[in-house]
């Protein structure tokens, strides 16, 4: 079968290459997935390059997630989906591949009318986006969240789940047209920091309280501005490192208000979760992006051979969409 495989960690675009390999075996508990597509993730593109929290033993295959039909398995939980269409969520053996072996609870059943580019992202920043939100934050009815990188897909399902629930969200972008068009999607307040103060617009906007919560993924000078734009008993949570620099603490930031500085990796808060709350989660994700609050607007699509010019798409600043590798034919 084909696979996208590197030996070195390095810019994607030049260390990925489509090899021939064995196709794999199920063992116990574990199912064979026929791969249909998976999205290419900022998080895949940290983990080639050598910069994602951990680092997979070499050489390995790219793809945290993606859709497929499981083929074969044995235990209870793989006959339960065999046969079936599934969200393969996959920190192991990777998706970017024809086929795929992996433990039958990370094979999640999607519902039939769900298309296979939306069931390609069921995952990743849904799950990111609710959990965060909804299950640690938990922000209530009118207050407000401010989210750096607001124009990614992860920021626009924050921004719709804002309206969902009813807080209010302040997203932090680079340039004044992503504003714009963030303000169109929902957004209720939108800073483009390249024309504007953040601390000064947060400060104008809560009238001097500041917010009672951030999320942030950038790091740099824009993660210490979110630090500094809380306001009393205010908490910031940290899950990406962007920007490729760390956030500066200043104690006295903290220590007025009683703030908090959190991290937030989706795979080890997952690992901390039980069964009913994983399949609530499941659950509650596929309700939320039928009803289109937790969609992913889908941009180009490459086969499995084009995966370097796919790679470079996904790397362009400001591309719009999605980047998917379709692997298997689509069924819908």
């Amino acid at each position: 079968m084909k696979a996208v495989v590197f030996d070195t960690f390095g810019d994607p675009e030049t260390v990925l290459e489509v090899r021939d390999v064995p196709s794999p075996a199920p063992g116990p508990g574990e199912v064979r997935v026929r791969m249909l597509a998976s999205p290419i993730n900022p998080s895949d593109l940290l983990m080639v390059r050598g910069q994602y929290g951990k680092r997979p033993p070499l050489p390995a295959t790219p793809g945290f997630e993606g859709v497929g039909v499981v083929e074969e398995g044995s235990g209870l939980l793989a006959w339960r989906v065999k046969g079936k269409r599934v969200a393969v969520l996959n920190s192991g053996t990777g998706n970017w591949q024809e086929q795929v072996v992996l433990p039958a609870r990370q094979a999640v059943p999607i519902p039939a009318t769900m298309s296979d580019e939306q069931a390609a992202t069921f995952f990743v920043n849904p799950a990111s986006a609710l959990a965060m939100t909804r299950y640690i934050l938990r922000v209530p009815p009118g207050a407000w969240l401010l989210q750096t990188a607001a124009a990614s897909a992860l920021g626009r399902m924050v921004i719709r789940l804002g309206q969902l629930y009813g807080f209010r969200t302040l997203n932090v972008v680079r340039r004044r047209e992503q504003a714009e068009e963030l303000t169109r999607l929902g957004g209720t307040a939108v800073v483009a920091t390249n024309e504007e103060n953040l601390i000064e617009r947060v400060q104008a906007l809560t009238e001097g309280a500041g917010v009672p919560y951030a999320i942030d993924s950038v790091g740099g000078t824009t993660g210490t501005q979110a630090l500094q734009s809380l306001g009393r008993g205010g908490r910031l949570l940290l899950y990406g490192t962007l920007a490729g620099e760390p956030i500066q603490i200043d104690p006295r930031v903290l220590l007025v208000g009683q703030k908090k500085v959190e991290g937030f990796w989706l795979s080890e808060w997952v690992r901390d979760q039980g069964v009913l709350t994983m399949l609530g989660l499941f659950n509650r994700i596929g309700k939320l992006m039928q009803g289109g609050t937790l969609s992913t607007e889908i941009g180009a699509t490459f086969s499995l051979d084009d995966v370097n010019a796919a790679v470079r798409q996904a790397a362009q600043p400001g591309h719009r969409g999605k980047v998917l590798l379709r692997i298997g034919i689509f069924s819908k």
